[in-house]
């Protein structure tokens, strides 16, 4: 039996190429070792986006586009929508007679969150974002995940559903493995301006931008200590000409680097790696009943996965009021 990966994106835009440096070639790689499991997590999206659920409707299917552009296949990973597995709310309120407000209010991913998110939530938090860490809990137990690829700034989700695992187990019996947290040994990529590259920020370099907007924004793009590093980091992964990588981090280190020169360079690389994406991309743009498809038999996949543990969950709390 091949082991669980639970992974997924929040389809709140686009993803870009520092989705793709930290996660998405990976995950391709992964699909061939792992049963893979792929959630579009539109709650998670409109716990921070409640008052646009149109945004989040039309991401689904850009995110969608996305990861199968980067070469997920839908016939090795089970590709879902995660408000289509009801099965996850009913967990998630299960799991919430399991944990504290403190016990959430401490967790330092939701409390890092909360600070960026100050202009939405004014002077209190929804109970909805707060509880979300209840809610992921559910995503990766529902589906017995055994690992889930994660930066290490999520490292205290995966410990969180790790408790709630537990206490459910000691309460209730055995009935979930304790998932591992599977970090990437990948860089954190930055956006053009040096903040971390984000969806909203404009400040990143997408699946869909063409080969033009490609070298401007490259050609825009913060240089000094910190961009110029961030610029090398990302020449380590779109470039396979390891003899120029080492010219221009000498040059770097010396502080003689042109980005006049160096910037051409990465941007032409970029668009050489992103190119057959974008291709692949347009062919399901272009044919976005595939993509329902494809969907859809991912919903229907993953919920037949999610009720058997339902079964199982519910025979543990006595819920099972009626034999079949």
């Amino acid at each position: 039996m091949k082991k669980i990966i639970l992974t997924g994106d929040r389809p709140t835009g686009q993803l870009h190429i520092g989705h793709f440096c930290g996660a998405l070639k990976n995950r391709a790689l992964l699909q061939d070792v792992y049963q893979t499991y792929i959630m579009i997590a539109d709650v998670q999206a409109l716990t921070d986006n409640f008052n646009n659920p149109q945004k989040v409707r039309k991401n689904v299917f850009e995110v969608a586009m996305d990861n199968l552009a980067i070469g997920i296949d839908p016939n090795k990973s089970t590709i879902f929508i995660q408000s289509l597995i009801p099965e996850i709310a009913e967990l998630t309120i299960f799991f919430s007679n399991l944990v504290t407000i403190d016990r959430l209010k401490r967790n330092p991913t939701v409390k890092e969150e909360i600070l960026q998110k100050k202009e939405l939530f004014k002077d209190d938090v929804t109970f909805g974002f707060l509880g979300y860490p209840v809610s992921q809990a559910a995503d990766i137990l529902v589906f017995q995940a055994d690992l889930v690829p994660v930066g290490e700034d999520q490292l205290p989700m995966i410990e969180q559903t790790r408790e709630i695992a537990r206490k459910f187990n000691k309460i209730y019996g055995q009935t979930f493995k304790l998932p591992e947290a599977k970090v990437g040994d990948f860089p954190r990529v930055l956006g053009m301006d040096g903040r971390k590259m984000g969806k909203s920020l404009n400040n990143s370099i997408t699946f869909t931008d063409s080969p033009k907007i490609i070298r401007e924004k490259i050609k825009g793009a913060l240089t000094g200590k910190i961009g110029g590093k961030n610029l090398l980091s990302l020449f380590k992964q779109f470039s396979d000409d390891k003899k120029l990588l080492e010219k221009f981090k000498k040059q770097y280190n010396d502080n003689t680097i042109k980005y006049s020169e160096f910037k051409p360079i990465l941007a032409e690389s970029i668009i050489e790696k992103l190119e057959p994406i974008r291709e692949k991309r347009k062919q399901y743009e272009n044919n976005p009943k595939i993509v329902e498809k494809i969907l859809f038999d991912g919903v229907k996949k993953a919920r037949i996965a999610a009720q058997e543990t339902m079964k199982k969950i519910k025979e543990k709390m006595f819920l099972n009021y009626f034999r079949e």
